[in-house]
């Protein structure tokens, strides 16, 4: 039995997946990516796959909508930076520095005035923080969202809550959700990248599919100085997928070999959906190796590219390198890629630590800003900013902020929305949102929307109901679009 996908009318399963299916699922790798998907998609589904090239689901489909966004670059800074330190100036809470916060806080407590500047920027006047002065210089890009807010003040929930619509249940990632009702610009590359994702703070969840099928969930690429995908610790590292054993010609006739055992097993069993999955999870892996090892291989930018993106410099070289290999996959047509920069989590040591974060990020954000500009790709593509919540305006210790799931801020830059606006406020100190408050299913749902997507109809049938990204809930944040 199958159902419908709303968007595509791509064939999906309706019956539930076993414990076996989703160890396999999970365990990982370019070759299981596929053999979980090709393993949900129904009798019809496998049978019209290997009869019709057209039925892959990772196809380009239209939108529901004319799309204002191609594609997302999520930039996830892991661990809640501190709102009132970077993008929400509060005057106020500067005046208060030193003064009980009893009002705030039970059990007393200090206000905490940010020990950075902030200043005014660009024609459009965007308050911002000393922490990014080339950040600052794209001011009249920024859309910065000073009203958001969740439901729990715990890194773990909360981080599943920004990536799922969920903290509860294992659900699909929001860069699942877009995969699945858009496919894909390029068959030889995954749609949805996940860089260097944080491994303790909601873990494979966050780039997960869950019970959509698992050629939806993001590819996991590990991006550093002598790590992930690089050999060696120069600046010149380059991509570690290739082949050591056999040519390509080599390869394909291997595969060729391989491909026909597993057919004769298909023929013999009929409809066994991991044979079928085996049979295009090699065929997918043979044409990533084909394209992927020159695309992820950064010494064939210039240096003078190198340099603006930070990756000359230790502070800025790991976020560096994944700012400029999300353009050149964004290039390539993948349709949402995630990076994550950890080290956000300053209950202690602020001024020292804060400022270090923010350093590393800065550069290579303002990079991929300016080249995505530059290359007339930025009014296509969404850029979003933001951790899991924010910080409290009231000191922890005597340098360090608690954790704040009730005010916060995210920014967004091209993709169809308003540069050079604020939108949303917190209270006079930083506390809680009270003005243009969005929460995290009304964050969704403005996604989906910039994308071209209804959210309330990107649905997907599992355990006997329609589910989808944002719930039964989610209102569009229509004020912030160009």
């Amino acid at each position: 039995m199958s159902i419908e996908h709303k968007s595509c009318k791509c064939p999906v399963p309706a019956e539930t997946t076993t414990r076996r299916e989703v160890l396999r699922t999970f365990s990982g790798g370019f070759g299981l990516l596929a053999l979980g998907a090709l393993g949900g998609f129904g009798e019809l589904g496998r049978t019209h796959w290997m009869q019709d090239a057209a039925a892959n689901p990772l196809a380009a489909r239209a939108p529901h909508f004319a799309a204002r966004a191609k594609r997302v670059i999520w930039l996830n800074m892991a661990g809640a930076p501190s709102h009132v330190d970077t993008f929400d100036y509060k005057p106020k809470l500067n005046a208060a520095d030193g003064q009980p916060a009893t009002a705030a806080r039970r059990g007393g407590g200090k206000w905490l005035g940010s020990p950075w500047k902030f200043e005014q920027h660009g024609k459009s006047g965007q308050w911002i923080s000393e922490l990014f002065p080339q950040v600052a210089k794209h001011a009249d890009k920024l859309c910065i969202l000073n009203g958001l807010s969740t439901d729990v003040p715990a890194h773990q929930q909360a981080t599943l809550k920004l990536h799922t619509g969920n903290f509860q249940f294992v659900r699909p990632s929001v860069g699942s959700w877009s995969l699945y009702g858009l496919g894909t610009e390029n068959r030889n590359l995954p749609g949805f990248v996940a860089f260097s994702p944080p491994a303790g703070q909601g873990g494979g969840g966050i780039h997960g599919s869950a019970f959509l099928p698992a050629i939806f969930q993001g590819q996991r690429v590990g991006v550093s100085r002598g790590g992930g995908l690089f050999r060696g610790n120069s600046e010149d590292a380059v991509p570690n997928i290739d082949n050591e054993h056999y040519s390509q010609t080599g390869q394909r006739e291997q595969l060729d070999f391989v491909q026909e055992l597993n057919k004769e097993r298909l023929r013999q069993s009929g409809n066994e959906a991991g044979t079928e999955g085996v049979i295009e999870a090699a065929e997918l892996a043979f044409r990533m190796q084909a394209e992927v090892p020159e695309l992820l291989d950064l010494t064939k930018e210039t240096r003078q590219t190198q340099d603006a993106y930070g990756i000359s410099r230790n502070e800025t070289s790991g976020f560096g390198r994944q700012c400029l290999l999300a353009r050149r996959f964004a290039e390539k047509g993948v349709r949402f890629i995630q990076l994550s920069q950890g080290g956000w989590d300053h209950h202690r040591n602020l001024r020292t630590d804060l400022a270090r974060s923010a350093d590393s990020v800065d550069q290579p954000i303002a990079a991929l800003l300016g080249d995505l500009a530059q290359r007339d790709m930025l009014k296509d593509t969404l850029v979003l900013w933001g951790g899991e919540f924010g910080r409290t305006p009231y000191a922890q210790g005597e340098d360090g902020r608690d954790h704040n799931h009730k005010g916060f801020t995210m920014w967004m830059a091209g993709g169809g929305v308003k540069g050079g606006l604020r939108y949303g406020a917190t209270d006079d100190y930083g506390m809680e949102a009270v003005d243009g408050q969005m929460s995290i299913h009304d964050l969704h749902a403005t996604i989906l929307h910039l994308l071209g997507l209804d959210h309330t109809k990107l649905t997907h049938r599992y355990a006997g109901r329609d589910f989808r990204l944002t719930d039964v809930h989610g209102e569009v944040a229509k004020a912030i679009f160009a």
